[in-house]
Parts: C-alpha cells; structure tokens; sequence
C-alpha cells in the first residue's frame, strides 16, 4: 500500500487514505527513523547495530532482521510472503527505505527549501509558510537520544531556521512585514548569534512604522554580539542601521518581483568604496552556500569588480577583488570568460600598483590570479600562486596563506601525479585554519583529503571516514550545504568500488545528480553522471551508453567515439577519435584519459593508445577518476595493462612494489 511518513515530530505512519499504521515498539520506530535519516541511501546492518544498542549484545543482527520483518509486515500487509519487499528494500547486507521523497515530511521539507531558491518573492512566501506548518515539534520526538539522532535533529533543525528566515526575508522584500514581529521577536531571542535574525526583525519593525525601535534592535543585536560571542559589529547590521537613517527605498519595495541578485545586498550605502566592496563582500557570504547563490555571487562580485576598474582607481579596484576569498575545491572555471576577464582585470591592477603595493594586498591578488586562471598550462598562473605563498609566509598572515594555498592546490593540477602535493597542502590548510579560526578552508582542507584518498584508492579506510565526517560536521555548523552534496558523490564512488551490482550502482548515480542539480559547479551539474555510468559499463566490459536524453556536457568530445562504437558505427568513430582534444588540467584530467584508453584499445589505435599510457604513467598506482571523489575507471594500473599489451613489451614497465600491488588487489 501507499504510505506517509511523518516525522518532524514524533514517528508517524499513514496509508493513502491518511489512516494510522501502527508500526509498533520504539525500538521499530527507531529502525524506521534510521532509514528516513539516510534519505534513501542504503544503511548497512552493522551500522543499524551500532545505532540502536551502545554496547551490542550477541543476538544484535538477528534482532534488527527482525525488527526489519516486523516493519514490513506493518507497512505492506497485503506483501505474499516471500516476496521481495518494496518498501524496505535488502541492499547488500543493509537496509534502504524506497518511499518517495514527497511521501516523507523531512524530505519534502528539505526539497521545498532548495526548490525555492529561484523563486520569486511571492513565491517563496506560499511554498515556505505552507512547509513550516508540517512541522508538529522536535523531529523525531518519540525516540530517545542516540548517536545518529543527535546531528540527524541538528541538521533538520538548522533547515528549519533558514526556512524562517527565508520566508521572514521574501516577506519583507514584499513590503508585508509589519505582522511578522512577534514571530521574529521570538526567533531572534532564540537564536542570539544568528546575526541575519536581528537583521529580519529590524526590518520588519522598520516596515511595522517602528524606526526607533529598529534602530534599537540592531543597537542591541550588535552590543549582544560582541559581549555574549565575541563578535565584532557586522556589516549588514552597519549597513542596515544607514538605510534606516537615510529611508532607503528598498526597505520599503513596491515590487513583487524584485530582482533576486539584488536581494544578495541590501544597501545603498554612500560613496563607491563601502559600495562596491560590500558587494563584493556579500558575495562572498552567498557563495559558500553553493547553488543559485554562489552563480548570482559570482555576478555580483563580476560587477563589482568591473566598476571599481572604471573609476580608474587601482588601490579600490585591488580592495574589491581582495574582498571576495572564497575557497576553490573544483579545478574547472565557472564561467571561463568571465574567469578571464577577472584575471585580466587583477594583472593590470597589479601593474598599476607597481612595487609599492601592499604586501598583503599583492599576495591576495596574486592568489586571486591563481585560482581564477585553472584548468590550463598557464606557468605564469602558477608562479602567481607560488610568490602569493612565499608573501604569505614573510607576512605571517593566515588568511592569506589559507587562499595562497588554495591557489597552489588549483595550479598542482598543472601536472599529472601531484597528489602527494596535494596531501602536503591539505594537512596544512586543517592545521592553519584549526588554529587560526578559519571554517571554509578548513573544509577545503578536507575535502582535499577526501580526494587524495579516493585518488589512492584509500576510500574505505579509516581516515577517508574521519576527514568526511570533520567535513560534513563543519558544513553543518558554518551553514555550507554543498559539502555535503560532496561527500554524497564520495560515497557514491565508494560504492561503486564495492558493489557488485551495476544497476544498484547506477541507481545511487541518478539520486547523486538529482542531489547536484543547481550545485552551481560546471561540469559536475552537466556531465558527471553520463561520465560515471560510461566508467560502470567499461569496467563490466558493455558499450557506452547511447541514450540521447544524456547530457555529457563538456565531456562529450572524449565519450563520442564509443558512444559511436556502441551504436555500431566504427567509421564516424574512427573520426571522432582522430579529433579529440587533450583532456584539460584539471579534475577529470585522468578520467578522460582513461576514456581515451579504451577508445584506443576499442579502435586498436596504436597511437592513441600510446598517447594515453604516457599520459597516465605517471599515475601508476593511483585510481583513474579517484581525483574527482565521485567516480572511478578502476586502477590506473589495469588500463596501463591493457595498453601496455596492446602495444608491445616496448612500453612494459616494472610493476608497483608490493604493497602498493595488494591496494591495488583490494581495489
């Protein structure tokens, strides 16, 4: 039968016809709650066992099988015996729960939250006031405390407060916040630290014909800030508190469909240095939340910085770019154009400086050169990002040296084999950033870690586990939802080392794009899941998959031949192959590669073939794909193989030692 779950409060169940289905004891409600919690992804029995019981007793495995009976059972009375279930599923030894997302409160919740980000105003005011009532209390009420349950509720509560801030926010820009006080009254005295609230409040009171008492609140929200968090005054506060004085007319809008990348800085400050720089500044804050956000920021800072360069001053142009430091984890240029014209503008400003700038300034352009100018050969980006280091170092400035760093790990992708480098300036961006406060780049730094592990081929190991969970624990604390979009596609490639299931492979695929869909990060929304089933059909030896309805991407030049190949047209691929492109330097540069290698050996194109082996012999022993942490050719080592046999004992190599042999086994 068709059911609900509800469990933004406590656990409840209901058939198509919103009758009550009794699920039974707390410990089966508790199994349920585990397998809404993973969203639809498989949990394995071992970790349902370490989940219910601290200290598990003997019988603990048999127990949760039969827990999981008892649940289907309940849930699918009409089910035939012995047939496979179709609601709790068996995925390998786990368990994963198969009820759409909209029939699961906390996932509709969670999807009406990221459906409206492109939203209009008016829009996001209905979806997310309708949302907001199907929360019933504290989720997950009825069970006790528990290891998975505990960040399980901080996460869904943290969605809660962007949610009510998000329709606080779309209200207001309707100039309809006057009814909104006592709500966020509340919310604001709730949540002390949370400096947007004080800003939704003062607005709204400002809208209510309340001045003096909006000017007070952020009086107040700032002095509560510095005293009770330590906190220095905020410049959305600053801002706000001006365009109260000055009666700003955006506080006031008329239009229901105000522009959204206006909506990302809400002032109109005077003179054009607090301007431009604000927004540059405000962009910064959007982008780290990925998505939407982070390509309106883009623009916004684009703006900004062209019309600081217009005013022919070069130290505000300098502060402008300077202001936007945000980390880079993705080789490939969101917009390469717009890249370039950065770039351009930065390299002329530091031209007009001249010798007499500001170290630390310098050093901050230089590293913008860096990470702006990736995914090419450029050695003049790369000696950027080096003497943005060495400037760094001399200054003992950390933040600096934080994005110095991030400018070195995007130009190491230059050339093929760099990840021990890679690992070297991870380890330095946690310990840096650890001690010196610095959240973003300390996620960078994991995440770093993250695909230098899967790069070895290291993802089940135990310090893949720790810099995963070090990642998704930060993201969750500094409000940085990508991240965990990112550790999402490393599990994914996890199992596609381990499963021996394709279909069960390609599943967990489409749910990733699904989840990378408006991530904001080109080639990955585009590309990445034709790129991962294409890897899933070479290693069980299939043809590429042909279906038109695919979006390669930028990665259709490589996958042409064997798409070709596959439909049966050996000629038109004998075409394409001849025209390939090199791969660019960036994260795919090794999983293109490895395409090509099986196109060379699908053609027996002996010069193709040797083309790819000296590409990817200097990424022996490494995973082909792995730099990516979200898809896998399997063992650079077994493609060199083939090649080597395709061409003759004049390209054989000795094999990797030992141990490096056994990874490769386990792999």
């Amino acid at each position: 039968m068709e059911i609900r779950v509800e469990v933004l409060g406590p656990i409840e169940v209901t058939d198509a016809g919103g009758r009550p289905v009794v699920v039974g004891s707390r410990r089966r409600r508790e199994v349920l709650g585990r397998l809404v919690a993973a969203g639809g992804r498989a949990v394995p029995l071992p970790a349902l066992v370490a989940d219910l019981w601290e200290d598990p007793p003997p019988t603990a495995a048999g127990t949760v099988r039969t827990f999981v009976a008892e649940l289907r059972r309940a849930l699918e009375p009409d089910r035939p015996p012995r047939t496979r279930s179709r609601v709790i599923e068996t995925v390998g030894t786990g368990y994963a729960l198969r009820v759409p997302r909209a029939h699961v409160d906390a996932h509709r919740f969670e999807d009406t939250l990221k459906a409206v980000r492109a939203a209009t105003a008016g829009e996001v005011a209905r979806a997310l006031g309708d949302a907001l009532a199907w929360w019933r209390g504290e989720p997950y009420a009825d069970l006790d405390a528990s290891p998975w349950l505990a960040p399980e509720r901080a996460r869904l509560a943290e969605l809660h407060r962007q949610a009510v801030e998000s329709r606080a926010r779309a209200v207001l820009d309707l100039g309809r916040g006057a009814p909104l006080v006592p709500e966020l009254e509340a919310f604001a005295t709730t949540h002390p630290w949370r400096e947007h609230a004080w800003v939704l409040l003062s607005r709204a009171l400002y809208q209510a014909g309340r001045q003096v008492d909006a000017l007070a609140s952020l009086r107040g929200a700032r002095t509560r800030l510095l005293e009770r968090f330590g906190l220095a005054s905020a410049e959305s506060l600053d801002h706000l508190e001006r365009d109260i004085l000055r009666h700003a007319p955006h506080l006031t809008p008329t239009s229901p469909d105000e522009d959204r990348l206006r909506l990302l800085t809400r002032t109109e400050a005077t003179g054009t240095y607090t301007r431009l720089r604000s927004m540059s500044t405000v962009a910064r804050a959007a982008a780290v939340t990925g998505g939407t956000n982070l390509v309106l920021a883009q623009e916004q800072r684009a703006a900004a910085v062209a019309e600081a360069e217009r005013t022919g001053d070069p130290d505000l142009t300098a502060r402008v770019i300077a202001a936007y430091d945000v980390p880079t984890v993705w080789t490939r240029p969101d917009d390469p154009e717009r890249s370039a014209a950065l770039v351009a503008t930065t390299r002329r400003t530091l031209r007009r400086l001249g010798p007499g700038a500001s170290p630390a300034l310098r050093a901050r352009l230089l590293a913008t050169v860096g990470l702006e100018h990736r995914g090419t050969r450029d050695r003049c980006a790369a000696e950027a990002a080096t003497e943005a280091e060495r400037l760094a170092r001399e200054l003992h400035d950390p933040g600096i040296l934080a994005l110095a760093l991030n400018a070195r790990f995007v130009q190491s992708f230059q050339q093929p084999g760099r990840t021990a480098e890679r690992d070297t300036i991870a380890g330095e961006l946690i310990d840096l950033s650890a001690r010196h406060d610095l959240p973003m780049f300390e996620i960078l730094g994991h995440l770093i870690r993250i695909q230098v592990c899967a790069a070895r081929g290291e993802t089940a190991m135990e310090t893949a586990h720790h810099h995963v969970t070090a990642a998704e624990r930060l993201a969750t604390l500094h409000e940085t939802p990508l991240v965990h979009t990112l550790t999402a596609a490393f599990r994914t490639m996890r199992l596609a080392q381990r499963s021996s299931d394709p279909a069960e492979v390609a599943h967990a695929y489409r749910t990733l794009a699904t989840d990378l869909a408006g991530a904001g990060m080109p080639g990955v929304e585009a590309g990445v899941l034709p790129l991962a089933l294409l890897s899933l059909r070479l290693r069980h030896a299939r043809p590429a998959p042909t279906d038109p309805a695919l979006d390669w991407g930028p990665y259709r030049p490589w996958a042409q031949p064997l798409i070709d190949l596959a439909r049966g047209n050996t000629a038109a691929a004998r075409r394409t192959a001849a025209a390939l492109p090199a791969p660019p330097a960036d994260h795919l540069y090794d999983a293109l590669w490895a395409v090509t290698a099986h196109t060379a050996l699908q053609l027996h194109d002996t010069s193709l073939a040797a083309q790819a082996h000296d590409a990817l012999s200097p990424l022996r022993g490494e995973v082909a794909g792995g730099t990516t942490a979200m898809l896998t050719f399997g063992p650079v080592d077994d493609v060199l193989a083939a090649l080597e046999e395709r061409l003759g004992s004049q390209k054989r190599r000795p094999g990797p030692p030992t141990a490096s042999r056994e990874r490769q086994r386990r792999r």
